[in-house]
Parts: structure tokens; C-alpha cells; sequence
């Protein structure tokens, strides 16, 4: 089954740099029926590794996180892997950063 089914798990790979949000999203994703977290990162460079090994529908990225941070990794991800829908998570609300 994909994703799109009935019945069909939706793969999510989560990214953050605050481990206990990271660990948090991981949870309660995590506990719902149709949802399965593939892996988890802590930067951008470990997200698009973890996107490149595990082929994930979504991943859902924060935007600040050291290394790679989460717009040069949406940029990538939408480049590379089209086929993985990225949600952008933050708590800035500056012009800027949203």
C-alpha cells in the first residue's frame, strides 16, 4: 500500500536542531495509525542523508538548525527528491525567515 490508500502509512522524516522538539514531533507522529518516522536529524546535512536512505513522503524541517539549515535544505530536498512534500516548522514570524 502507498501512502495515497486506504491503509497506507505515510513515511515522515523529521528535522530539528532542539532535541526535545525533535524527540517530541518524533512521539506523537509517531503514535498516529497512518504515520511511520522513518529517522530523524538534527541539521540539514542529516536530513537530506536521511531523505537519500529512506525515500520519505514528507519531511518536515526546521528552519533554523546548524550546518545545512532548513532553507538551503528545502531547496535542495525540492530539488533532488520531488517526490518528498516538505512542511517548514518554525517559531520565527519575521518577514525573513517565513
Amino acid at each position: 500500500m502507498s501512502a495515497g490508500e486506504p491503509g497506507g502509512q505515510i513515511r515522515v522524516v523529521i528535522a530539528d536542531d532542539q532535541r526535545s522538539v525533535l524527540d517530541g514531533l518524533a512521539l506523537m507522529l509517531g503514535l498516529l495509525p497512518d504515520i511511520t518516522v522513518v529517522a530523524v536529524a538534527a541539521d540539514g546535512a542529516e536530513l537530506l542523508a536521511a531523505v537519500s536512505q529512506h525515500h520519505p513522503d514528507v519531511a518536515l524541517v526546521d528552519l533554523h538548525m546548524p550546518v545545512l539549515d532548513g532553507i538551503e535544505a528545502t531547496r535542495r530536498l525540492t530539488a533532488e527528491y520531488p517526490g518528498t512534500a516538505v512542511v517548514v516548522l518554525t517559531t520565527y514570524s519575521d518577514d525573513t525567515s517565513v
